[in-house]
């Protein structure tokens, strides 16, 4: 048996991107999540996952929607972050948003968009994995500096040049 305090200790020495995934619940109003498990899957097609916990209120509610945007977070976008992680309704409140042609909520000032459809589902443990079919792609008309998640923090993505 693998304890748990030292398999989250070993999983958070690997850095990686933050996401927040978002949709719209059945009355209309933003929902999303905080989540660091994500990957790309396949160019063709183009598939996307990214792996919510069953226990999160979100959850069902995106895997009803069938359609979500997936925001690779910037630097600045520490209070989306940490909104989106928390539990409960009213998660965006007073972060700025607004809905894309294809009826997804978006966050401004994201590294990049993605939206999607969902394409299928899979058990992962106390996780979902759920991927999703690229529909559209957005970039920001600005050079953003990407956000990461390491040992149990935010930061912004070092300058490497």
């Amino acid at each position: 048996m693998i304890e748990p305090g030292l398999y989250k200790e070993v999983m958070s020495s690997f850095p990686s991107g933050v996401t927040v995934v978002t949709t719209l619940d059945a009355d209309g109003e933003i929902v999303g999540i905080t989540v660091s498990a994500f990957s790309a899957l396949s160019i063709d097609p183009a598939l996307v996952l990214f792996c919510p916990n069953y226990a999160s209120d979100t959850y069902p509610i995106l895997r009803n929607s069938k359609r979500f945007a997936i925001h690779l977070l910037c630097a600045d976008q520490q209070a989306e972050a940490y909104a989106f992680a928390k539990k409960g309704k009213d998660k965006a409140e007073g972060i700025e948003w607004h809905l894309s042609e294809l009826g997804n909520p978006l966050l401004s000032k994201a590294t990049a968009i993605i939206e999607c459809e969902l394409w299928r589902e899979y058990d992962g443990g106390d996780h979902a994995i759920i991927i999703g079919a690229v529909k559209n792609l957005i970039l920001p008309t600005e050079e953003v500096t990407p956000m990461i998640y390491y040992k149990g923090k935010l930061g912004g993505l070092p300058n490497f040049a």
